[in-house]
């Protein structure tokens, strides 16, 4: 029990902790966070989010802001994605590379004018991302800012979420297409409101300053809208087949090879860290790839379980649970690219036992409400 005491008091808390605290959330170690893992139950939660609205405190999340005359242009190198189609109020999804090509994490930009930008990053990447961020940009050009300790980050999804968010926000929301994003007042303060998520549906991530964040909380709570924790939250993200940083994709994976080929725009931008690694898999095709798996059966592929083909070991899975909204076990994993075809047959091992699986589409759950 002390020693647990000591794990617990070693890990950094957001703002909203005391909030979780309260709502008697149990707790987990997240990426060097004490987080709530739920706070009533996954699947109730899970549950909210697709039929309602359910709020998740994502401050752990790194946030920086870059500001300067040539902001894009530098950002452009460090990125495959091309971020000078971007215009004032929109964000790009998009991949952090190194030289190999892997992925030293996914990111949001958001571009605020021409000489500003705001980021956000992973939550256990934060520092990695940092540092790689400041050795690669002309800081005598931009200004880094790092808001990652100072600001409030929630992210409210679900269908109602516009419903719920608008009565404290100034501006009006509904004209916001997904992956927009503005300044606004809320509560009467400061606010930088995107309407982005990691969920699979429509909703909105919120950065404030903490004393605004614990009200809002509060006042949204108040209106019935129900708070999720990292169960959840992974639960929604793996129906939506998005990527989890550290399981299904990390620095020796590539955006080709975990099926984000739609981030990379080789045709249209010009030199960028990993270009070459990139050229070469969009000539010849990669030997691997992510693909989404469906059990035929109860049985859960979980992380690390390995994907055979005939026997034969030819594969892992990388993230996997029952789907609360489908009520069927679904995965992700890599596999060779010629077994990655929809219905292929395969099997996965499970305690010594190979259980039957085939490669079907994703994402395995589309919002038929989302923006």
């Amino acid at each position: 029990m002390a020693n647990q005491e000591n794990i617990a008091a070693s890990l950094a808390r957001t703002p909203l902790y005391q909030l979780g605290v309260e709502l008697k959330a149990r707790f987990t170690s997240f990426g060097g966070w004490e987080m709530p893992v739920q706070y009533s139950s996954i699947t109730s939660e899970h549950e909210a989010v697709r039929n309602a609205a359910g709020m998740f405190d994502i401050s752990h999340m790194g946030k920086f802001t870059l500001e300067g005359k040539k902001v894009i242009d530098q950002l452009q190198g460090l990125v495959p994605s091309d971020l000078s189609r971007l215009q004032a109020g929109q964000a790009q999804y998009t991949v952090l590379l190194n030289a190999q090509g892997g992925i030293i994490d996914d990111i949001i930009v958001y571009y605020q004018s021409e000489e500003k930008v705001a980021i956000v990053v992973n939550a256990a990447t934060t520092a990695k991302d940092k540092t790689w961020l400041l050795q690669n940009l002309n800081l005598d050009e931009i200004q880094f800012q790092d808001l990652s300790p100072e600001k409030v980050l929630i992210a409210l999804q679900g269908p109602q979420a516009e419903k719920y968010l608008q009565p404290f926000v100034d501006q009006d929301l509904q004209p916001i297409k997904a992956f927009g994003h503005l300044q606004a007042n809320i509560l009467g303060q400061p606010a930088f409101v995107a309407r982005t998520g990691y969920t699979g549906e429509d909703g909105f991530e919120i950065m404030v300053d903490p004393e605004v964040g614990i009200e809002l909380w509060r006042n949204l709570y108040n209106a019935g809208v129900v708070p999720c924790g990292l169960g959840a939250r992974d639960t929604l993200r793996l129906e939506a087949a998005m990527a989890l940083y550290g399981q299904d994709i990390d620095d020796t994976t590539t955006p080709l090879e975990a099926g984000l080929g739609w981030l990379v725009h080789i045709d249209t931008k010009g030199d960028f860290i990993g270009r070459s690694v990139l050229e070469q898999q969009k000539a010849n095709g990669v030997q691997r790839r992510l693909i989404g798996l469906q059990m035929q059966g109860r049985n859960i592929a979980r992380h690390g379980y390995q994907v055979l083909s005939a026997g034969q070991v030819v594969g892992e899975v990388t993230s996997g649970t029952i789907s609360p909204t489908l009520g069927y076990p679904v995965a992700l994993a890599y596999i060779p690219s010629k077994l990655a075809k929809v219905g292929q047959q395969l099997e996965v091992e499970i305690r010594g036992k190979a259980y039957p699986t085939v490669v079907v589409k994703r994402p395995f759950y589309r919002s038929k409400t989302k923006k």
